[in-house]
């Protein structure tokens, strides 16, 4: 019902920046909250940063605090993130998810992209 396609990893050196984006299409973009979460070999996966449909609830996790961004463009029905000053444990799978309540919790998110790899050399 809900289509999520990220883009913009890539590898980058630590200290540098990336700009991923989520298009989202299938439902009314503003229902949903969105999410970020990633997803390192060998590790469960973790929420980065959530926000509600509204963008009023934000939460980040602490290790990104102060380096990434979220933000929403409805016009465009596109979710970012900013990442700067990136550093190798940023290295992951990168999944932008929707979910019909605001959680931090990944099982309460029901459409998920199909991730972007973001890999941090030192």
């Amino acid at each position: 019902q809900v289509q999520l396609v990220e883009s913009g990893g890539g590898p980058v050196q630590a200290g540098g920046s990336l700009r991923l984006s989520c298009a989202v299409s299938g439902r009314t973009f503003s229902r949903y909250a969105m999410g970020w979460f990633r997803q390192a070999p060998g590790k469960e996966r973790e929420f980065v940063v959530v926000m509600s449909w509204s963008g009023a609830d934000t939460v980040y996790t602490d290790s990104v605090k102060g380096r990434f961004t979220i933000s929403r463009d409805n016009a465009k029905n596109t979710v970012y993130l900013q990442m700067n000053s990136l550093k190798p444990e940023d290295t992951a799978v990168y999944y932008c998810a929707a979910a019909a309540s605001y959680s931090l919790e990944p099982r309460r998110y029901d459409f998920w992209g199909q991730g972007t790899q973001v890999t941090v050399s030192s």
